[in-house]
């Protein structure tokens, strides 16, 4: 299986990590802001519903709607005085904490790296926005058209909720880190309904439901509790999109297009796990005195590192891929020896 971004690779006590250490390198891809995402437009004649589970999931989409303005108690602080994390699910919390910093700088470190994750949730859901906007026309039936509009105003949302805390409440917005840019550039442009489901609605909604269950079980600050609360049941709907749709693009698929979609999955979240969060702490590592290298030396000793690294992925997104059969025993060893893969839930 060929793996993305080949050239901004390296080992670190065999473990193959992606590392952009070129500053230059790393503005160029932010300031690369127009991407070839060539699309079809898929016109639809029936408009009654022709998949009713599809159908019931955009009525229960627009039952749940809620406004990020009124909704949310906007007046609750948010401080770096306070823990916004336990400090222990948090890798800049622990590592200050295992250097014998002050529980300020603990604090500090907690709040830094939430503003970062959160930033990174950010721009990832301004490619969904934009993705979603390709699928309305991509989409086949009437009834995905709908869902994929209505989850477009479910983006726009995200974007506008996200956006504010981070300005209004944590006072900055940490640019895109380069792994992700580069992945979801091949999101936006890779070809095909099919491929842009899987990536978007499969992989990418699947990732984030984990990452913010995950902040939601751990935070102790309540309006970022009640945000994580509401944008995840929301993405919880997508990412049921995405596993409905790929039901039956699974189906009609030949061999040649599973193996297709197996292995193209497997590299983008290969490519994902393999920055092991290389480009948060080459941003904000530095101010905590911690070395990047030493700290994931460290990590990767963890008799339970496997267990911690792979949580994120374990929570839908693998699972999900599991269910439709894009991990199989042709790849599965693959998923594993990368600290993805643990265990098989069907």
């Amino acid at each position: 299986m060929e793996k993305l971004i080949p050239d901004h690779r390296r080992m670190l006590d065999g473990f193959e990590l992606i590392d952009f250490v070129d500053t230059d390198e790393i503005e160029r891809l932010r300031n690369h802001l127009e991407v070839d995402a060539a699309t079809n437009v898929n016109w639809q004649w029936e408009y009654g519903s022709e998949v009713a589970e599809l159908r019931a999931l955009y009525e229960k989409g627009k039952q749940h709607q809620w406004n990020a303005a009124t909704d949310l108690d906007w007046d609750t602080p948010v401080s770096k005085d306070d823990w916004l994390m336990r400090p222990e699910a948090t890798l800049l919390g622990s590592a200050c904490r295992m250097l014998g910093k002050d529980e300020a700088t603990q604090k500090a470190a907690v709040f830094d790296e939430v503003c970062y994750v959160i930033s990174q949730l950010l721009h990832g859901e301004q490619a969904a926005l934009q993705l979603c906007g390709q699928l309305t026309n991509l989409c086949p039936t009437t009834d995905e058209k709908w869902y994929a509009s209505n989850q477009v105003y479910d983006e726009a949302r995200h974007n506008e909720v996200f956006a504010r805390f981070l300005s209004s409440k944590m006072g900055t917005i940490y640019p895109i880190g380069a792994t992700l840019k580069t992945l979801l550039d091949e999101l936006l442009s890779v070809k095909g309904y099919h491929m842009k489901c899987l990536g978007m609605q499969t992989i990418f909604e699947g990732i984030a439901v984990g990452i913010m269950d995950f902040m939601r079980s751990n935070t102790l600050n309540p309006l970022f509790r009640e945000i994580l609360k509401r944008v995840e049941q929301d993405e919880s709907r997508h990412a049921a999109f995405g596993v409905l749709t790929m039901r039956r693009c699974v189906r009609e698929a030949s061999e040649e297009k599973m193996h297709q979609m197996e292995d193209w999955a497997f590299a983008v979240l290969e490519a994902l796990n393999a920055n092991q969060q290389l480009d948060m702490l080459q941003t904000l590592g530095p101010k905590y005195d911690i070395d990047p290298d030493e700290l994931l030396r460290t990590a990767h000793k963890l008799p339970n590192w496997t267990e911690l690294n792979s949580e994120a992925y374990m929570h839908t997104v693998v699972p999900n891929l599991m269910r439709l059969g894009l991990i199989t025993e042709r790849t599965e060893q693959s998923w594993r020896d990368v600290g993805i893969l643990t265990d098989i839930r069907q």
